[in-house]
């Protein structure tokens, strides 16, 4: 697979984000199948994996640490502290510096390594300056147990701030098709910077890959069941928006998430999208979608086709978009 930089880092172009291995989008998968999701992508090129400290409270950084074992110097490691206590017993947002610290040091054991590799605050705790929670951050690299600093879910402003604290070598936001909100402020912010951009939920949380024909057919618990867009009318007017997607990419020789993958990697070489998955094919799928290439025409028209203006609901209810701080 092809590289791009994250901070020091070459990484393969697209890398694997582990959450739903754990959590998020109902009952996670059997072991020995989330075994052969991750030792798979490392043999299909991928050498980016993403976890974090609240994915299962802890189970996929467990998860991550156990069946990698033995091959640490194969990938670079990102994982992130910010949404979980300590302890790792509940869910909630806490930027304080020994919050930060203490969750490290757990992560440290779950993934049984000595240094991580790329460590993000998850989400800016607006009840601490964001100085502050970058400033513990910058203690953990003197310290030698993390190697580079990221962000998640924050605003060209509030990275500015945290920049002139100490380099931030990436910045994690929710960016596909059908989710342009990055486009308002925060990728320029990152191009000045020198700032690599993490795209997650690059094929729309499974809807752009198709993987969502019915909400009914959703377990219980999973997140998506509470997005405005997975919603009644909404859905409804997002699945025949989704019809048209899959005619082009059909049109373009790929699948669906290949589609939203390509699209991502030929905006800007900054971006590195990491979709996550339960299922080895659509892992090797996804891979895949490093090598497709898109026609200026085909761009145009997925542009005009998948949009703000056409997507039908916002992104996130009321309560989470309260938790995030970007643009949009």
């Amino acid at each position: 697979m092809d590289k791009r930089r994250v901070g020091e880092f070459s990484v393969s172009a697209i890398g694997l984000g582990c959450m739903s291995l754990s959590h998020a989008y109902g009952a996670p998968p059997p072991r020995e199948q989330a075994e052969r999701v991750l030792k798979g992508a490392l043999d299909a090129g991928y050498t980016f994996f993403d976890t974090a400290a609240v994915y299962g409270l802890g189970h996929n950084e467990t998860l991550v640490g156990e069946a990698l074992k033995g091959r640490r110097g194969d990938y670079v490691l990102a994982s992130k502290c910010g949404i979980t206590n300590a302890a790792a017993t509940e869910r909630g947002i806490d930027g304080r510096p020994e919050t930060l610290k203490a969750t490290c040091e757990g992560s440290l054991k779950r993934l049984q390594t000595d240094v991580i590799d790329l460590y993000y605050l998850h989400r800016w705790d607006r009840s601490v300056p964001i100085e502050d929670s970058v400033g513990a951050l910058a203690e953990l690299v003197a310290e030698g147990k993390i190697r580079a600093i990221g962000l998640s879910e924050v605003s060209a402003p509030t990275l500015r701030r945290a920049h002139a604290v100490h380099p931030i070598a990436a910045l994690q936001t929710e960016y596909s098709p059908w989710t342009r909100n990055p486009e308002i402020a925060v990728l320029d912010a990152c191009r000045e910077l020198g700032v690599a951009f993490v795209a997650f939920s690059p094929v729309g949380r499974g809807f752009l890959a198709g993987g969502v024909r019915d909400v009914a057919q959703l377990e219980p618990g999973d997140f998506r069941l509470g997005m405005p867009r997975f919603q009644g009318e909404a859905f409804a007017a997002n699945l025949a928006l989704f019809d048209r997607f899959a005619d082009l990419a059909r049109e373009a020789g790929c699948t669906p998430a290949q589609l939203c993958l390509a699209w991502l990697l030929q905006k800007d070489e900054i971006i590195v999208p990491i979709p996550g998955t339960t299922n080895p094919d659509h892992m090797a799928e996804d891979a895949a979608g490093a090598e497709v290439r898109l026609s200026a025409d085909v761009v145009q028209r997925l542009e005009a086709l998948v949009n703000d203006r056409t997507v039908t609901g916002p992104r996130y209810a009321p309560a989470m978009q309260a938790s995030v701080d970007t643009e949009g």
